[in-house]
């Protein structure tokens, strides 16, 4: 939110925002999408093309953002995201996470894995014994190294099996 209030302010006029977060289970985006961190926003559809070039613009220089969609990709509007962390996959998406690791990124893999019926305690962003254990657990049932860690593939395989399934009985919604 700070590089959001940051960016309205710097652009000086009002931003209406088309997307900004969505939960894995509800897909939308690909395997590792920011928004599914909550960190990324997609702003500017309603926008003439010249403002939206200066919005983009005022993005860009802006400083505040980790990555801005080049304008080839996203010409009717304009994708900017904060990401935190090294990425555990070498082309990039989440940072690894596990025992001790707290965040958005930690709500994420809660969200999944209770998602998928592996029990962490809640949706804290706190990565304990019982998401540690629902993670080891995950990793067994789909055959990757059982190590309670999140690393490329078990966040590959955690998003690959959430992204888009829509709620189950075992969705955290409160």
């Amino acid at each position: 939110m700070q590089a959001w209030n940051s960016q309205r302010y710097l652009f000086g006029a009002p931003i209406d925002v088309g997307f900004a977060f969505k939960r894995p289970y509800e897909g939308g985006h690909g395997n590792q999408s920011q928004h599914y961190a909550g960190t990324a926003f997609d702003v500017g559809q309603k926008m003439q093309v010249a403002q939206r070039n200066r919005l983009r613009n005022s993005v860009l220089s802006s400083g505040v953002w980790s990555y801005v969609e080049p304008a080839s990709l996203t010409p009717t509007w304009v994708h900017m995201d904060k990401r935190r962390g090294t990425p555990a996959c070498s082309q990039g998406g989440y940072p690894l996470i596990k025992q001790g690791s707290r965040g958005a990124y930690v709500c994420i893999a809660q969200d999944n894995l209770n998602t998928l019926g592996y029990k962490t305690g809640g949706l804290d962003g706190v990565f304990g014994t019982q998401t540690r254990n629902a993670t080891i657990s995950y990793q067994k049932s789909v055959g990757l190294i059982a190590d309670g860690i999140i690393g490329c593939n078990t966040w590959r395989s955690l998003q690959e099996s959430v992204v888009g399934t829509g709620k189950t009985s075992t969705t955290i919604t409160s």
